[in-house]
């Protein structure tokens, strides 16, 4: 699967995975809208990103969660 508006540079960052063409980390954009921020929300707060740079970035995030396997804690 290819994500189009997400990059990671070495040289930006430090590979942190983006969104291009700017210094947004990927892991900011999921924080907020797990937060509670709605679409319109985080586009306030960051003018510069679309709509699709948004929803990339959820796939993006889901993507890489699909690929490793996570530690879960027994429920108690």
């Amino acid at each position: 699967m290819a994500f189009e508006r997400i990059a990671i540079d070495h040289e930006i960052m430090g590979g942190v995975p983006c969104i291009s063409g700017t210094r947004i980390p990927v892991t900011t954009v999921v924080a907020m809208i797990a937060e509670g921020m709605t679409t319109a929300d985080v586009l306030d707060e960051f003018p510069q990103l679309t709509e699709d740079d948004l929803h990339d970035a959820l796939r993006f995030a889901a993507a890489a969660v699909d690929e490793h396997e996570l530690p879960l804690r027994a429920a108690q």
